[in-house]
């Protein structure tokens, strides 16, 4: 079977699975026979999509829905979806005559694209009657809320990404000062490997958790500067930049300094392996200090972490991570009654509540984290000494973009020989994406 062949099949596949999550979700959203088919929610209902869907995340949207339900008065119809099916049943929905009143969404290009696509309302004249500037700092709203100099989505939680280990197994090796430059992370992993412990635990099953190593790994040689030409398609994926990132990359899969077969594990996979002893780091989000703490794993003695270290001197050292959002559909039935559940969730309340829940920053700085574990107060001081906050890899581009550089990346993993075909196909995509921009 040819590349295109294969392709044409994956897109065929997508779009079933899409139209079918679509349609689930306009079930869960519901219609009046009475309005032509388009979506109307009962009487002071707000219809909420979202990809709060795993054990954390519903935790954490169980306690919004029950504070902004109070506060604003509002019944809302809660509509969760596993995350990956979410990615394209959302724009399936939106693009019908039936999009929910409240979505979450991926600040960034991916915000951008439905902006462009005019499937968001504006939310500048609610940012104001609510006093939301107050509520978000400036930076936050410059970066994650406002597309095209209008405000389009409001920051519920962030995360940041780096390198998680288990203070034991590094112990073991003989490690104890944790690497600050790419040198020092060489010399650790060698010793993990003789000491018999992986050094890198990877589970890219669904794709994204393998971006996070091709994103520090371009931002610390080429910069944030040609990442974002990259992502906006004004440079090439079989650039000598990119090149040399995979190279780098790649060298770490040829010296054994992975877990065997990281395409046929998840992140949470990964992050057993390390909580174990068996790997001794996973380059991850802050998401995972949620799971172990879930997991009776305690911060700072079974896990902490460091940052990404240098590896190009002068280059910026930029943070990394996603911001998780929430917008309101461009063709929102219950406009009003959304305006008010969306303020509730830029108040403090919501935002400790997703924050404590799901091992998240919060952008309220009114939000009390005190409770919050040491590693995550490490995290948010790197975050915000940071000179660049970057959004990840999917988060950084086009949806088109992104899902076949995440297919590059899989197939990168599952074959590291093959980097230059990898690169190549994700060019050929890009061409395309990005034709007349």
């Amino acid at each position: 079977m040819t590349n295109n062949s294969v392709a044409a099949r994956r897109r065929v596949v997508k779009l079933a699975a899409a139209a079918s999550a679509a349609a689930l979700f306009a079930a869960a959203c519901g219609s009046d026979a009475g309005s032509g088919g388009s979506a109307s929610p009962a009487k002071g209902e707000v219809s909420m999509v979202h990809y709060f869907s795993d054990e954390g995340g519903s935790k954490a949207m169980a306690q919004v829905l029950s504070i902004c339900q109070k506060q604003s008065g509002e019944k809302i119809k809660n509509s969760p979806a596993e995350q990956e099916a979410f990615k394209d049943a959302i724009l399936v929905q939106l693009a019908g005559s039936n999009p929910p009143d409240l979505l979450s969404y991926w600040a960034g290009a991916k915000t951008q694209y439905l902006v462009d696509q005019q499937r968001l309302a504006p939310l500048d004249d609610m940012w104001a009657k609510s006093g939301l500037d107050q509520a978000i700092p400036e930076t936050l709203t410059k970066a994650a809320a406002t597309y095209g100099g209008k405000k389009y989505l409001l920051p519920l939680d962030y995360h940041y990404v780096g390198m998680f280990y288990n203070p034991k197994a590094m112990a073991k090796a003989g490690i104890t000062e944790m690497p600050k430059t790419w040198d020092d992370l060489m010399a650790a992993a060698g010793k993990l490997k003789a000491a018999g412990i992986t050094p890198f635990a990877l589970g890219s099953k669904n794709r994204w958790p393998a971006q996070f190593w091709f994103d520090y790994l371009l931002l610390r040689t080429a910069g944030p500067d040609y990442r974002a030409q990259l992502m906006a398609g004004k440079a090439k994926y079989t650039d000598p930049q990119v090149t040399q990132a995979f190279d780098r990359w790649k060298q770490l899969f040829d010296k054994g300094y992975f877990n065997d077969n990281p395409n046929g594990y998840d992140w949470p996979d990964a992050g057993d392996m390390v909580s174990s002893g068996k790997a001794a780091m996973t380059l991850m989000g802050t998401w995972i200090s949620g799971y172990w703490d879930g997991n009776q794993v305690k911060a700072g003695e079974g896990y902490d972490f460091f940052p990404f270290p240098e590896i190009t001197p002068g280059v910026p050292q930029a943070a990394l991570g996603p911001v998780d959002g929430f917008a309101i559909s461009a063709g929102a039935a219950s406009r009003a009654g959304a305006e008010k559940v969306l303020a509730c969730m830029a108040a403090p309340e919501a935002q400790q509540a997703v924050a404590l829940t799901q091992g998240a920053l919060a952008p309220n700085p009114k939000a009390d984290l005190s409770k919050q574990n040491e590693i995550m107060h490490k995290a948010a001081k790197v975050v915000g000494e940071a000179p660049v906050f970057a959004f990840n890899y999917d988060l950084a581009t086009t949806p088109e973009m992104s899902d076949a550089g995440l297919n590059a990346l899989a197939q990168f993993v599952n074959n590291p020989a093959d980097a230059a075909s990898a690169l190549q196909e994700a060019q050929s995509t890009a061409e395309g994406v990005f034709a007349g921009s």
